[in-house]
């Protein structure tokens, strides 16, 4: 099985279809690496995601003065990282990140997720944006384990 996923995106509106198939195949227990520039659209995608699981989207915003975000009035409880403001692996885990990152029962998003990648579960599902244009971005799905695969097999069936 081809580990990776494709998905072009030409609008917002895009990034929100996008997003919201990624909530219906989320499951609990896995992390989501996002990598990309700044103003990429990691934060849009989470929000899009949250939106999808029935959260209040208009809360979602870059965690990147407070580090995380918590998001639990959808169908699973969604923890955002930011870490482009941490000096390295060791202030991610003193925030307690390493607690979160193992919980069964939620989902972590992880924005700027190389700067953490060696504490970071083997199985994650990372998603690398790439700006291809003014308004358009390249998603790249990547899984790196059983628990990932899953979620990017349900994610090719919601197309």
């Amino acid at each position: 099985m081809d580990a990776t996923y494709t998905f072009d995106s030409n609008s917002e509106a895009d990034t929100d279809l996008a997003g919201r198939r990624l909530a219906d195949a989320l499951l609990p227990g896995l992390t989501v690496a996002l990598d990309g520039q700044l103003g990429s659209g990691k934060t849009c995608l989470v929000r899009s995601v949250c939106r999808g699981l029935g959260a209040d989207a208009s809360r979602v915003n870059s965690p990147t003065f407070v580090l995380m975000q918590t998001y639990a009035d959808g169908r699973l409880p969604v923890f955002h990282f930011d870490t482009y403001r941490l000096g390295g692996v060791d202030e991610f885990l003193a925030i307690g990140a390493e607690e979160y990152l193992l919980d069964p029962d939620i989902v972590c998003f992880v924005e700027w997720a190389e700067r953490v990648e060696p504490v970071l579960p083997a199985d994650r599902l990372t998603i690398a944006i790439e700006q291809t244009g003014e308004t358009s971005r390249r998603f790249v799905f990547r899984a790196s384990g059983d628990h990932s695969a899953t979620v990017l097999r349900r994610l090719r069936l919601a197309e």
